[in-house]
Parts: structure tokens; C-alpha cells; sequence
């Protein structure tokens, strides 16, 4: 009787194991690991955009994600210009690019490494980095290319990372029924999109405005009051822990004579320098989750004219990450190894 009960149980042991397997594979052939991403940048005001994007093609590159969209809310014909270099370059030209019109003024915070980029030449003449897109303005406004894509997405797959200004995502919210979607902006989103990563905010210091939130205010209060998923936001003070060191920028690419991000790299500021991560802490975030980082208990966030804070709720799906120095020197080589990889495009 003894030997029935184990040989019973080894059966049954054995059975838990193959259908554990089995869905495992099943979710693996059916792509539903594969993560569904929209990157929203203020491409062109910090080299940390540039980076951010590097590291989604060598995710896409790997498998783990499918980069649905770039949205830029920077007012720059250049931005986008460079968004599309970028695709190009990286083997992705069919990704799709949305633009801000009468969005939050940037135009000179910044030397903007876009516009030189897309400005260069070869010996001949030509434009050095391929663009299929000729026409910046015809591009569609980044609100409304939210609605085409989240209408064609599953239920609840779709995370956006945000690490710009929230001037598209506040008007996506504001949006009306068209012919993508019957659904208004922020039923839309609560119907295809599980999660916002975000790098904003300052929330050691209340006073202090961090930049992508006071270019546009009204817009930032709007996400975090009404945006209606949860939000894990990367504020200033762990991206300014983890510096990105120019030093690997002059020695890890000799694989790539003319790289656009390295040469949007060489131009932002007077080589050679360290830069904070912040863009690149909201990516990780969203492809790799939360084990590189602490995470705060559930709670709001509050914008004002003045600076950010987070008050702690029980109820509440906003969220914060932090990081000590360990796990900051660790993001940091993970960085490294992710952005100096060849891209796939380049290896055919």
C-alpha cells in the first residue's frame, strides 16, 4: 500500500511538472512574453534619450520586446528626423514615429545633438545616416498614432515608457472616439495598456522641479492624477547615481566607424564625460522589472508649480524606485553590456 501511495504521487509529481512545462512553452510559442513597448521621449534635450532607445532595439534585437511606436514631445523638426536615422541604422525603419505640435518649448535648453546628426554628410554629400522619412510634418501627431496602435493591441499588453515631458500622454488621455477606437483616451488606455514606467520627478527633494515635469506641468498632474494604470516612476535621484562613462563611449565601438548615437554622444557636451541614466533606469524598469531596484510602497503622487512628492496609500497604484549604491554600480555595468552589444542589423 505504501509503494501504490508513493508511485501515486510521484505521478502526480510528475504530471504538475509537465503541465507547468507545457504552459511555459505554450506561453514562449505564443509570444505572450514577448513585451509589448511605446517609447515616449523628448528625444533631443539630454544624450540619455539616445541611449534609451539604444537599449530598446537590443531588446527587440533579443526577442523580449516588440517596440510598437516612438513618440517624441519635443518641438523639433530634428527629433524626429533622428528617431528615424536611429530606426534605420538599427534594422527597424518600419517602426512607426508620432510628433508634438504646440508642445511645451525646448528648442534651446539644450545643444541639440538631433539636429547635428541629422545634418551630417558623407564624402559625397549624402545624408551620412539613412532617413526614409523626408517629411517630418507629415508624420502623425503622437496622440493620435497612440489611439491606432493601443486599438490593434490585445487587452492589457501594452506598457508605455515615458521619459520625456507628458504633454502626448495627457492629450491621448483627453482624447475622443475616432475611427480607431469607439473608446474615449483614458478608457482606451484602461483597456490596453498594464503599465506606465516614467522617469520623473524628484522625490527627495520636494522643491525641486525635475525637468520632464516642469516643462509641462499641467500635463505631468494630469498623468499622475488620472492615469488610469500603474504607474512606477524613476525619479532624478537614482538615474544621477548611475553614470554612463564616456570613457566606454571612445573605446567599446570601434566595431562602428559612424554610430548615430555615438556621434550624438560626442557632440551633447565636451568629451570626454560621465552622464546620468535617468531614461535608461525607466526602460530597465519596464523590460527587466524590479530586480535591480527597490520599490515603494503603494501610494500617489502629487505635482505642483513647485516640485513633486509621494505621499504613501494603501489604495493607490503609483510607485517609485530607488537604488543604493550597489545596485547602482551594478545597473551601471548592465548598461554597459546591453548598449555595447552589436546590434543584430549590423551582425548580418
Amino acid at each position: 500500500m505504501k509503494v501504490i501511495l508513493q508511485n501515486c504521487i510521484l505521478l502526480l509529481v510528475l504530471f504538475a511538472v509537465t503541465s507547468c512545462l507545457s504552459k511555459m512553452n505554450q506561453t514562449k510559442n505564443d509570444g505572450d512574453s514577448t513585451i509589448r513597448i511605446i517609447f515616449e521621449t523628448d528625444m533631443g534635450n539630454d544624450i540619455d534619450d539616445a541611449l534609451a532607445l539604444d537599449m530598446l532595439y537590443k531588446y527587440q534585437d533579443a526577442g523580449d520586446i516588440e517596440l510598437l511606436g516612438i513618440m517624441t514631445n519635443k518641438n523639433s523638426e530634428y527629433s524626429a528626423a533622428f528617431i528615424d536615422q536611429m530606426n534605420n541604422w538599427y534594422g527597424y525603419p518600419e517602426i512607426p514615429i508620432g510628433i508634438v505640435r504646440n508642445g511645451a518649448d525646448s528648442e534651446h535648453d539644450a545643444v541639440n545633438y538631433t539636429q547635428h546628426v541629422a545634418l551630417m554628410k558623407d564624402e559625397q554629400g549624402a545624408t551620412l545616416f539613412p532617413q526614409s522619412i523626408t517629411d517630418t510634418q507629415s508624420l502623425m501627431d503622437a496622440h493620435i498614432l497612440y489611439r491606432k496602435l493601443l486599438a490593434a493591441q490585445p487587452d492589457h499588453t501594452v506598457t508605455v515608457v515615458s521619459v520625456g515631458f507628458s504633454t502626448n500622454l495627457a492629450r491621448l488621455l483627453e482624447s475622443e472616439p475616432d475611427r480607431y477606437s469607439p473608446l474615449t483616451g483614458k478608457e482606451l488606455v484602461s483597456k490596453k495598456v498594464k503599465l506606465l514606467s516614467m522617469m520623473a520627478g524628484c522625490f527627495n527633494k520636494e522643491d525641486q522641479l525635475e525637468y520632464n515635469v516642469m516643462k509641462d506641468v499641467p500635463a505631468a498632474k494630469k498623468v499622475f492624477e488620472e492615469w488610469p494604470t500603474p504607474v512606477v516612476t524613476s525619479p532624478f535621484e537614482v538615474g544621477i547615481k548611475i553614470q554612463y562613462p564616456g570613457q566606454s563611449i571612445e573605446q567599446d565601438f570601434q566595431w562602428a566607424p559612424k554610430h548615430p548615437m555615438i556621434e550624438a554622444y560626442k557632440v551633447y557636451m565636451e568629451m570626454p564625460y560621465d552622464r546620468p541614466t535617468w531614461d535608461l533606469t525607466s526602460v530597465l524598469y519596464a523590460v527587466e522589472g524590479s530586480s535591480f531596484f527597490d520599490t515603494s510602497s503603494p501610494g500617489k503622487v502629487l505635482v505642483s508649480e513647485k516640485g513633486t512628492s509621494f505621499v504613501a496609500d494603501e489604495e493607490g497604484d503609483r510607485y517609485y524606485l530607488s537604488v543604493d549604491s550597489l545596485q547602482a554600480e551594478a545597473i551601471k555595468h548592465h548598461f554597459i553590456k546591453i548598449i555595447t552589444r552589436q546590434p543584430a542589423n549590423l551582425q548580418k
